[in-house]
Order: C-alpha cells, then structure tokens, then sequence
C-alpha cells in the first residue's frame, strides 16, 4: 500500500515538475539562437562600435549570432526600458551606461526608475576617459596654472559640456567643488559641437572624449592639460592625472552589459563568461584602446558594485548642485 501511494504521488507530480525539468534543460542549453544587445546610442560612436566588436566575439564563444540594435533616446531610457520589459530568456540584454546612474537622480521620471532592482548585471565591458583641453588663449599649461587662473576670475571661464546632466557635465561640477572654482558652464547637444567651439575660442575648457579632443590637440587647436583616469593614458604620457593635483578626482564614461530581472542565473553566468572572453581579447583591447577605450574583465558583481558607487556618487553631486534638466 505505501508504495502504491507513493507511486500515485509520483505520478501527480509528474505534470507540475515537468515544466521546471523542461526550463532546466533550456536553461542548459541557452542559446539556441540569435540573441539581440540593445544599445541606447545612435550607430558610428564609440559606444556603438565597442558593442559591436564584443558582440562579434561573443558569437564566436557562443555559437549563435549576438546582434546589437540601436534604440536611442531619452538618455539612453528607449533602449533600456525595452531591455526590462523583454522576456527574461537571455535573448535580449542591453548595454548600460553611466546614464544608469545618472538618471535616477537627474530625470527620475524616466524609466527604468530602479535600475538596480530592475536589471541584473552579466558584466563590465569598457570604460573611457576624458581629457581636460583648453584654449590657448588661456594662459596655463598644467593642472595648478589652470586653477589659479580660475580662480583669478571667478565665474569667467565658459566651460563646454555635451549636455546638461552628461558625465563631463558631472564632471564639471565635481572638478568646481574639489578645486573651489567657479566657472560658466555652456552645455551643447553633444561632445562634437562643443569641442568644435573651443576650438574656435567661442569657449575655453572642456572635457572630452579622447576620441573628440584628438583632431583638435594633434593640430594645435586646444591644449592638454590633464585626464580623468587615476593614470596616465599610452598615447598621450606628457597628460598627468588630475587625481596627481586633486586626490581622489576620477571620471569615466563606462559600459556593462545586463539582462532583464529574473533572468535564470545559468545563462546569466554562460553569458558572462562569454563576455569575459570577449574583453579579454588581446587584439580586441589593442583595436579599442587606440580609440581610448579601455576594456574591462569584470564579472557581474563588479558591475553590480560599480552601479551602485556611481548612483550614489552622481546623485550627491546632482543633489549638490541642485542640477535639473533644460
């Protein structure tokens, strides 16, 4: 009698186990087929084409195509806020931003309001530097001349930014409060335009990309005065870091990669896995840090730890300054 029992249990069990065993197995065997990375920035930019170098060698280590799509706008909330609402399956990931942290604090309508509930990390991908040029009207070559200059004229100095509320804004005003300066910030629609201005002597520093200041340093245009990264850059060694001058100071602009919430932890992990191989790759780090891009082998709770810090750390500054979007 027990063991007829305890067939006729088995056999009840039997239809509501089968779906768990049948997401096991798929689970096991993820994936399948193509798998889509959205991307919140328009084609052509440094971030578009970092994802779809890693992409491609993510393919290789997966077997299945990893395609990326571009769904700009709102500050990069088109693009993630389809990553959230997607099936947590694995076949559909984004790459998050600095805007990540930014948003929260800064345009706290946007959606996804909870990036760190509502998003799971797979993996740290790069992170890019800027370069502290200025015009060379004005009359410094290092760090300390510069902020003696600012400080002669408080308020003066117009200071370019890609926009209101962008890192190099955020930038800005960490720099003002560690350095106690006071300058114009002139926010523009992008890193382009406004490097094209201070080029022009229609405004006098600004932090860029390496990928923008180049054209403008290598002719004369603007003057290096400092990074942003806690060390000195290869292709530009006579840069020291601004943390030499101000301790602590260190600003860049970086990218994960992530997944839906409830995305089952073993495609989570092979997905990781196959993304440390990518960032890892030796030809694939010397293509990128030409550009000024460093690639970054950091698992999951790296990039976990890293949204955190630098939510905390932006909506300080946000708070701080009572900054708000235009």
């Amino acid at each position: 009698m027990p063991q007829l029992l305890a067939g006729r249990r088995a056999l009840l069990a039997a239809p509501l186990l089968a779906p768990f065993a049948s997401a096991r197995a798929q689970n096991a065997e993820w994936p399948t087929r193509s798998i889509t990375i959205v991307e919140g920035y328009p084609p052509g930019g440094v971030t578009d084409t970092s994802s779809r170098l890693v992409a491609e060698r993510m393919t290789r280590e997966l077997g299945q195509t990893v395609l990326v799509e571009n769904r700009p706008g709102a500050a990069t909330s088109v693009a993630t806020t389809s990553v959230v609402r997607s099936r947590p399956d694995g076949y559909t990931l984004g790459m998050g931003t600095t805007t990540l942290a930014i948003n929260p604090s800064f345009q706290p309508t946007l959606t996804p309001r909870e990036p760190q509930r509502e998003l799971v990390p797979v993996g740290m991908v790069f992170r890019t530097p800027f370069i502290l040029h200025v015009h060379p009207s004005v009359p410094a070559t290092n760090l300390a001349e510069f902020i003696a200059y600012a400080k002669s004229k408080p308020g003066e100095i117009t200071w370019a930014s890609s926009g209101t509320g962008a890192v190099n804004h955020l930038a800005i005003e960490l720099f003002k409060r560690q350095a106690g300066i006071e300058v114009l910030h002139v926010p523009y629609r992008g890193g382009v335009p406004g490097a094209l201005d201070l080029a022009a002597g229609r405004c006098q520093a600004m932090f860029s990309a390496v990928l923008e200041a180049v054209p403008h340093l290598s002719t004369g245009a603007t003057r290096g005065i400092a990074v942003t990264l806690g060390q000195r850059l290869p292709n530009f060694p006579n840069l020291p870091p601004i943390s030499d001058t101000l301790p602590g100071f260190e600003v860049t602009f970086w990218q994960g990669l992530f997944a839906p919430a409830g995305t089952p932890e073993p495609v989570l992990a092979k997905a990781g896995r196959a993304l440390g191989v990518a960032t890892s790759d030796p030809d694939l780090r010397s293509r990128l840090s030409e550009q000024g891009v460093e690639l970054i082998t950091g698992d999951a709770n790296a990039l976990r730890t890293m949204l955190a810090s630098e939510t905390q750390r932006w909506g300080d500054v946000i708070r701080a300054g009572n900054i708000r979007p235009e």
